[in-house]
């Protein structure tokens, strides 16, 4: 597969929806991952991501204004022990739950589908970073409708056992902007990583469309530790 620039793969989608990236950074000691959201609706832009123990959630900037909660109010982030959940969506507690189960990341997500958002039917994306004894491996995911028929769930699982240093793969909800939302396709895309955390969080901000763009989570984890640390970077300030 070849490897995209990030940066062209975000200043180049108006309206990639959310997305998840995740990899190694290029001196091949920190795990790192990315989540953003964007929004064309008012309801949708009113957000902003707060911290919430060691992961993140989503809140109303202005509650005044909130509308509709349900799809928009939720925990992208959230930690299981060594594991770190990444989601656009409730079912981050759903992979939560029933991995403190024994269950695994793919069976977890057999028992949810893409969002009821007619005639969108926003895919679920999801992802998991697993660190253990100073090795590192991660999983994405992606609960689709059958070319826009409810009727199906199309799903697929996407494992990455030995991370290459410079290397991450890059998943989103929409292959751009439309009406009806036209869901992402195929595998998540290679994508180049470089520099500490406020250099890639800088990358990944500056090149998300201005108009649509919300929030931005970026975390980098040390592999041989397990210590991290976090960017939060909300529009509505």
């Amino acid at each position: 597969m070849e490897m995209m620039s990030l940066k062209n793969e975000l200043a180049g989608n108006a309206y990639p929806g959310r997305g998840i990236i995740i990899g190694k950074s290029a001196d091949g000691k920190h795990a790192v991952t990315a989540y953003f959201i964007m929004g064309r609706s008012e309801n949708s832009r009113n957000r902003v991501f707060v911290e919430d123990g060691e992961g993140i959630r989503t809140q109303a900037f202005d509650p005044s204004k909130l509308t509709d909660p349900s799809l928009i109010i939720y925990a992208p982030v959230r930690v299981l022990g060594n594991k770190t959940i990444v989601t656009n969506g409730d079912q981050t507690d759903t992979i939560y739950e029933l991995m403190d189960k024994q269950q695994t990341f793919e069976q977890a997500l057999r028992t949810r589908e893409f969002e009821p958002d007619a005639p969108n039917y926003t895919p679920r994306i999801s992802g998991i970073l697993h660190i253990e004894n100073g090795n590192f491996n991660y999983a994405m995911s992606i609960l689709k409708s059958n070319n826009g028929n409810p009727d199906a769930c199309n799903r697929y699982t996407f494992a990455y056992e030995k991370p290459v240093a410079g290397e991450a793969h890059f998943i989103h909800t929409y292959m751009g902007d439309g009406n009806p939302l036209p869901s992402f396709e195929g595998e998540p895309t290679l994508v180049g990583i470089e520099g500490d955390i406020d250099s890639f969080t800088k990358l990944v901000w500056e090149n998300l469309n201005e108009d649509n763009k919300v929030s931005l989570f970026v975390r980098y984890i040390d592999i041989a530790t397990g210590k991290y640390e976090t960017r939060i970077v909300n529009k509505n300030q």
